[in-house]
């Protein structure tokens, strides 16, 4: 079976049809190699995972002919929507956002049942987790499941120590020009550093913070309290591996709270 939902998560009506199977395959890549003098085969350059191409089958019953073209009309114009989110009822919360990608004709069986074969692309190829890190990671939560690389102790994502560790529980690596990724301080600070040991990415403002005041990294940028603060630091960035992350802080002073907001993403 399968699930429809718009970004905004909220599930999508599919009366008087439904999905039957997702087909996910394999992915792929854009290999870049180059040759050596003097040696065989080749050394991988770089390699660059592929949109993912799924295709998504559906049944659909309407109370007669008529009805048949006008619910073909219906689900027309509901999957060309410019994106939405798919997947399997038996892994739900674990979804794909997705294109339409093709033009596809839908197989008559009688005058009011009919089946059909969606071509969708997955832009990033990847699937990701519905829930966040701000939402419980426990099953019930019901926004996880097993699959997602989910720990018996509960990871934390907000701390008020200078160190700490972050779980990633995805198969990539959590990159802010990428995915979204929000990290939060709140609290009092001077020359703030914040260290990924474990990935090596060192994140430095060059300015303070209040007890009121929020550092903010939202993706590439970089705020105080809403307004950019982008050409007072060192102008890098913050990755997260998969598994656990071990950080540093430096420049904080008093009581303080970091905050850690994003979705783990899967092959």
């Amino acid at each position: 079976m399968i699930n429809l939902y718009d970004l905004q998560g909220n599930p999508l009506s599919m009366d008087g049809y439904k999905g039957l199977k997702l087909h996910v395959p394999s992915p792929s890549y854009d290999i870049e190699t180059e040759t050596i003098d003097g040696q065989g085969g080749a050394v991988v350059v770089d390699k660059k995972l592929q949109p993912r191409q799924l295709t998504a089958d559906f049944y659909m019953k309407a109370k007669d002919y008529a009805d048949s073209l006008l619910l073909r009309d219906v689900i027309y114009r509901q999957i060309n929507e410019a994106e939405f989110f798919i997947s399997e009822s038996t892994l739900p919360h674990k979804r794909w956002r997705v294109h339409f990608s093709d033009a596809y004709d839908m197989d008559r069986l009688n005058h009011f049942m009919q089946t059909f074969s969606v071509p969708l692309v997955a832009m990033s190829g990847l699937a990701e987790s519905e829930g966040t890190t701000l939402d419980p990671l426990t099953f019930t939560a019901e926004k996880w499941q097993v699959g997602q690389g989910l720990i018996l102790d509960e990871p934390k994502y907000a701390h008020e120590e200078t160190t700490f560790s972050i779980f990633n529980a995805g198969d990539v690596v959590i990159d802010p020009r990428q995915f979204p990724l929000k990290i939060i301080y709140r609290g009092t600070s001077n020359n703030l550093q914040i260290r990924n040991n474990t990935t090596g990415d060192v994140w430095t403002y060059n300015g303070s913070s209040g007890a009121s005041d929020q550092l903010i990294l939202d993706g590439v940028r970089s705020l105080k309290n809403g307004a950019s603060i982008f050409r007072d630091t060192n102008k890098k960035l913050i990755s997260i591996q998969p598994g656990w992350n071990d950080f540093t802080l430096s420049g904080t002073s008093g009581s303080f709270l970091i905050s850690f907001e994003h979705r783990f993403y899967y092959y």
